[in-house]
């Protein structure tokens, strides 16, 4: 999609991308011309030290009633601001990294750091009606936008959600417009999906039928952040490197049926998730390596069910995100789901840096006023517009 403001151009954008798998930021350069994908230019992971990390884990728990007393506003603003002074630094680094300056930038697609995320209801599997009522979601990125833009001396474009979810939307996920953008003219089957496996994962379809295109998007379940936190607490590692702790565990069948009854598999999409949505009660009985096997299960699982829903099935899964490199979850994956599943990088792409172009990708969008959302990916009402720009001095 373009418009009278994008057409005719050649522009750069960065953007930046903090997950909840909390591994810390990763920053991607992204040029665009004429409202196409030119280059992708400089990428790299900004990690977070173990002392930041576990200040992130504990602002998310307080916040999301995991502990008895929450944080206070005042030390939650002032790791707002640790936040955004260390996405800054990322973004000087790139720039020395790509040997531009910030002058050559036109955009800063900023996300920041989800600490809480509330979708409005899902409708139900029976009947199509949400449920306890059509209530307003509410999510909340920590991140501030005009001391980002004072810091770089670039324009920012940040709070990409909260219109969505102001429309009625479940505000999330926001990548999929460029997932499209992505794979045009690298593929050519009909039918493909992207599969994205970070703290949550998420599945975007794309099809052509005829002379017209359809798009659909949804999250699916926990993706590497259950596993994640229980590496950290059980082992004291940020995570299950290869997926060689789950590869030597074995799988409670039982446990595992009892964690996927759950009303979300069954609701029907567009639906979102909270990286702390889901309960695991059993789990605290197992041994290391058995609690990575049955938690590697439960998201293989909830994929598997969410595409053995769809009415049409990709063709071809092309996956990306930080799950792609567990290669028992791979393994599994590719057992599970009919059609082949490879990393992006089989077409080209780096798994690593799509989250963050998506958000360079965005903040162009935002900057020209365009579309960053469709009914059929967040379930928003209206055009999909959103986010909010922050100028430079």
């Amino acid at each position: 999609m373009t418009d009278k403001n994008s057409a005719q151009k050649t522009r750069w954008a960065i953007g930046l991308m903090s997950g909840t798998s909390l591994d810390g930021i990763d920053a991607a350069l992204l040029c665009v011309e004429d409202g196409f994908i030119k280059t992708r230019g400089a990428f790299l992971s900004f990690p977070y030290d173990d002392d930041f990390r576990a200040q992130l884990r504990e602002t998310i728990d307080s916040v999301s009633g995991r502990k008895r007393k929450g944080r206070s506003s005042k030390a939650i603003r002032a790791m707002e601001e640790e936040l955004t002074r260390r996405h800054a630094a990322a973004v000087f680094k790139l720039l020395g990294q790509a040997d531009k300056q910030a002058s050559e930038i036109d955009v800063i697609g900023f996300h920041g750091q989800t600490i809480l995320h509330h979708p409005p209801a899902q409708r139900a599997e029976q009947g199509g009606s949400a449920r306890n009522g059509q209530k307003a979601g509410w999510t909340w990125q920590l991140g501030d936008g005009a001391m980002l833009a004072e810091l770089t001396g670039i324009d920012v474009a940040n709070d990409f959600r909260s219109a969505d979810m102001a429309k009625g939307g479940q505000g999330a996920p926001l990548a999929p417009l460029y997932h499209q953008a992505m794979i045009t003219g690298r593929v050519l089957r009909l039918n493909n999906g992207i599969l994205n496996i970070g703290g949550v994962a998420n599945v975007t379809t794309i099809a052509s039928a005829g002379v017209g295109t359809w798009i659909k998007a949804f999250d699916v379940g926990p993706g590497n952040a259950l596993i994640d936190d229980w590496m950290q607490k059980k082992a004291g590692q940020s995570f299950d490197e290869n997926g060689a702790t789950a590869a030597r565990g074995h799988v409670d069948g039982a446990l595992l049926a009892k964690w996927l009854d759950n009303d979300f598999f069954t609701a029907l999409p567009p639906k979102s998730l909270d990286r702390n949505a889901f309960k695991t009660p059993g789990i605290e009985d197992l041994s290391l390596e058995d609690g990575a096997a049955n938690l590697t299960a439960f998201t293989a699982a909830a994929i598997q069910m969410a595409v053995n829903a769809m009415e049409a099935p990709p063709e071809h899964w092309y996956v990306t995100g930080g799950g792609r490199h567990n290669a028992t979850l791979m393994n599994i994956l590719d057992k599970v789901l009919v059609a082949p599943v490879e990393p992006v990088e089989r077409i080209g792409l780096n798994g690593d840096a799509i989250e963050a172009e998506a958000f360079a990708w965005l903040g162009l969008r935002v900057m020209d006023g365009l579309p960053i959302s469709l009914p059929e990916t967040t379930g928003t009402r209206g055009d999909g517009r959103g986010g909010v720009v922050h100028k430079h001095a």
